[in-house]
């Protein structure tokens, strides 16, 4: 079944079942990130935060490459135009894609990105902000931007969350690429598959426990897990607390305790 978004050209998208596969699609630029792709992706989270029916976001690029970055097509275009502070065309880009990335960070959903080829610039930050990353054996990692004479100025937040101020600083300041192993000693991915055929299949086994995890539950667990160390610990846990009470007593919680006594899945399982 296709789920298309109208106008949408730098995007593959196909729905199965409960889960949203994204295809990232400009494999002739190894997946490079334009202002276009940009605005498709977060109208896509837009949509899909509404959508009930979708649990899981997949994001994956054609042609053996995750995303090599931004486009350099379009940092030329606005190269050209005129403007100074917020109206700054370089000012325009760099926060347009900031404010997608957030987005996807903040997805109720479970996102899970799948990284082969090139992991670049904007692409790693994509990937910083996956609930779940899995790295296929030609995956390459990378914050090129200081060796090009910019900054991450919007991922860099991104993967310090991911992997600590010391080994962001490493990556950032030296412009490293790293390979799929390193990548996943830092914590970036999570796992390293050793061929296709292994990368789908833990594509698929995260996917069935996402099936077997209740939908709200999972959206309420990742909203506080993003509130850590945003807040005071004894005003986050009262919050906390109250979530929980209402979860045990709403329909997830009680169909979730009667599957479990009646040793049967339970029915958000079913889709």
């Amino acid at each position: 079944m296709e789920y298309q978004l109208p106008h949408c050209e730098t995007l593959i998208l196909e729905k199965q079942g409960p889960s949203l596969f994204l295809t990232i699609n400009r494999p002739d630029v190894r997946n490079a990130m334009s202002l276009q792709m940009v605005a498709e992706l977060a109208a896509l989270f837009t949509e899909v935060e509404n959508d009930n029916s979708i649990r899981a976001v997949v994001i994956r690029g054609a042609g053996g490459h995750f995303c090599a970055g931004g486009d350099i097509k379009d940092m030329a275009g606005a190269r050209g135009q005129k403007g100074e502070g917020k109206d700054d065309p370089f000012y325009k880009l760099n926060r347009a894609f900031g404010q997608m990335i957030q987005q996807v960070n903040e997805s109720s959903k479970v996102v899970i990105a799948i990284t082969e080829g090139a992991v670049m610039g904007g692409g790693f930050g994509l990937a910083c902000v996956s609930d779940l990353a899995i790295a296929g054996p030609s995956a390459k990692f990378g914050m090129p931007e200081t060796t090009l004479g910019v900054i991450p100025a919007q991922i860099a937040p991104f993967v310090v969350e991911r992997i600590g101020l010391t080994q962001a600083r490493r990556l950032a300041l030296l412009g490293l690429r790293i390979d799929a192993a390193e990548a996943c000693t830092l914590g970036i991915v999570h796992q390293v598959a050793e061929s296709e055929e292994q990368l789908n299949d833990m594509l698929n086994q995260a996917l069935e426990r996402v099936r077997l995890c209740a939908p709200n539950a999972t959206a309420e667990t990742k909203a506080l897990l993003h509130r850590v160390g945003n807040e005071s610990m004894a005003g986050l846990l009262d919050a906390a607390a109250g979530k929980f009470a209402a979860a045990i007593r709403g329909p997830e919680g009680t169909e979730g305790t009667m599957a479990f006594m009646q040793k049967r899945e339970p029915k958000w399982a079913e889709s």
